[in-house]
């Protein structure tokens, strides 16, 4: 998820909720970040500054799709169960996001087998979604095949309840940045879809996310999705110990560059274990900050890239938020762990 300011990029992580964050807390709603500051504070506007998408994209006139109909929310149906034999996050019963903690998740040997099951089980299930993609099915089918998997491995589908999210997996679609929540829409040859997955398991989330293809899409789409896919690939191949978490932002920015594609800087990457959202906040855009990776460390990578405008603005429901022109935006995610030769993506089958 990400972070912003007035002028300079605001950043938000992937997983927010409408609430105000404390110092060295939280890290999954829409909040500010201001570098330079220790901590991440939770309001933002319904749309963003237009200076960044001015200077560095290529103009909104020229991606809106006028033949592709803009979203709008559909019906969301009753909040699945979970049984009561299966463990919840802490934050399940407030119903209020509990901030970005302010330490890293860095983690013993059991820690890590633990993180391993749950990125395994979060990358099964993502595959899972992914094989129902396709011209008619509802994001909501998705949301309850996805719950069913979910618990089904005794594992407690973690955006359900976060925040007072309603649903047990983010389903954005077209211009959809992230944190779409399923209903009643149903998919059209055409679409693009970024499938958000979290679980909790034996006490660790695993966090990852994909976004797929409905029927036959334009060349345009193909060539968002895959240079988004390659930012994600070229970023967890810095990552190392004593690698700068700002190298992860420029290799995305320098690559989307490359290709005249808008990263969005609402948005950021973010610790992920015991907690939902943790240290260090990992930014997809070129940046001065400080800190370094350590061994045993997790956290997520998750590049949200644009045709047109990065700005996004936040529906009335205080969780979907698209772009301000509607252009098709993208997005890949991993949970990965430092490791003495690099880094391990734990959220693959």
């Amino acid at each position: 998820m990400a972070v912003a300011t007035s002028i300079q990029p605001r950043l938000i992580s992937t997983f927010l909720g409408d609430c105000r964050f404390l110092p060295s807390h939280s890290i999954h709603h829409l909040f500010r970040f201001n570098p330079g500051r220790d901590y991440v504070s939770m309001k933002m506007s319904r749309t963003f500054s237009g200076l960044t998408n001015l200077l560095f994209n290529r103009g909104n006139e020229e991606f809106a799709d006028s033949k592709r109909q803009r979203l709008k929310p559909g019906t969301i149906s009753p909040t699945r169960p979970v049984p009561s034999h299966i463990p919840k996050p802490p934050y399940v019963k407030s119903r209020k996001p509990p901030g970005i903690a302010s330490g890293p998740e860095i983690h013993n040997e059991k820690g890590i087998a633990c993180m391993r099951a749950s990125g395994r089980l979060a990358a099964q299930v993502l595959q899972h979604a992914g094989t129902l993609v396709k011209p008619g099915i509802t994001t909501d089918e998705i949301d309850q095949a996805v719950h069913q998997m979910i618990i089904d491995n005794g594992a407690y589908p973690s955006p359900l309840g976060y925040g007072g999210f309603p649903k047990s997996v983010c389903t954005s679609v077209n211009e959809c940045i992230c944190h779409g929540i399923p209903d009643s829409r149903a998919l059209k040859d055409g679409d693009i879809i970024n499938i958000d997955v979290t679980v909790y398991l034996n006490g660790y989330h695993g966090d990852t996310s994909a976004t797929f293809f409905v029927g036959e899409v334009s060349e345009e789409a193909i060539s968002l999705v895959k240079v988004t896919k390659e930012c994600l690939d070229m970023a967890i191949s810095i990552c190392a110990p004593g690698v700068e978490f700002k190298q992860i932002g420029k290799t995305i920015h320098d690559h989307a560059d490359e290709h005249r594609y808008g990263v969005v800087q609402q948005f950021v990457g973010h610790g992920v274990g015991r907690v939902f959202h943790s240290a260090p906040v990992v930014l997809h855009y070129r940046n001065n900050d400080r800190g370094r990776m350590v061994l045993n460390q997790t956290f997520t990578i998750e590049p949200m890239l644009t045709i047109g405008s990065i700005n996004p603005i936040m529906w009335d429901d205080d969780w979907t938020v698209v772009t301000e022109d509607g252009s098709l935006s993208a997005q890949f995610e991993h949970t990965i762990l430092i490791t003495k030769d690099g880094a391990e993506i734990l959220t693959q089958c």
